[in-house]
């Protein structure tokens, strides 16, 4: 049986072509904020002996932190802890997020969008429910009505699990929901998980594909293409 939160608005006053709901990714997404990872990484690495250069960054962007610690390591030789590298990142991330982090181009557009047309709204991260926590912290106001993190879910992207986790608990339907992406690794969880995606490329270049939209920004997310996007589903 599918358990619906109860803040979240009944579906059925939904029209057939409306969008059920909008599932967002945060990183470089929503926010701006993949730089930030990358300096992190990139000045613990530093610090280590082991400078990354241009060629990690695309390989890094949109994973999940087991991922981008495994390619770090096998790229460096170096043995050391995952754990332990895994929470010096998380821990430069936060020093750099402290003074928050600047929304995306045509971020702002969008949370008004979604709140001005009642779309139901989720933020669907690989981040650990820490950094979510604190990006929505400094973000105030925003029109989702709960966030998904990568350590909530048993797999996380490129796995569908985090979008397949936010469909059910709207009880929704995955071709009714709009995913908006802006890494490869989260574009094909999104289309894994039977969503139509939008993707708006940040840091490595993703190509115009069935069922996916290629945007320069997120300003370009209007409800006619939302709920078009929605009627080649149905």
């Amino acid at each position: 049986m599918t358990t619906v939160d109860t803040s979240i608005p009944n579906l059925d006053a939904f029209g057939p072509q409306d969008p059920q709901a909008v599932l967002v990714d945060m990183d470089g997404t929503l926010v701006d904020t993949e730089h930030f990872w990358w300096e992190a990484e990139a000045s613990l690495f530093a610090d280590l002996g082991h400078p990354l250069d241009e060629t990690h960054r695309v390989q890094l962007v949109g994973g999940p932190m087991s991922r981008v610690i495994d390619i770090l390591l096998k790229a460096t030789g170096l043995e050391l802890d995952p754990a332990e590298v895994a929470a010096g990142i998380n821990q430069r991330f936060i020093d750099l997020l402290d003074g928050g982090a600047p929304l995306m181009p045509g971020a702002a557009e969008l949370l008004a969008l979604l709140a001005e047309q009642r779309i139901p709204a989720a933020l669907v991260s690989a981040s650990h429910r820490r950094i979510i926590d604190l990006v929505l912290k400094n973000l105030g106001d925003h029109p989702f009505a709960f966030s998904v993190a990568g350590d909530e879910v048993a797999r996380t992207k490129p796995d569908p699990e985090p979008y397949l986790a936010a469909v059910r608990r709207f009880g929704a339907e995955p071709g009714r929901c709009v995913v908006i992406e802006d890494a490869p690794l989260g574009v094909a969880a999104g289309e894994a998980a039977g969503c139509p995606v939008i993707a708006v490329p940040s840091v490595a270049p993703i190509a115009a594909a069935p069922g996916r939209t290629v945007l320069r920004s997120l300003a370009e997310v209007d409800l006619t293409l939302l709920r078009s996007l929605v009627a080649a589903r149905v």
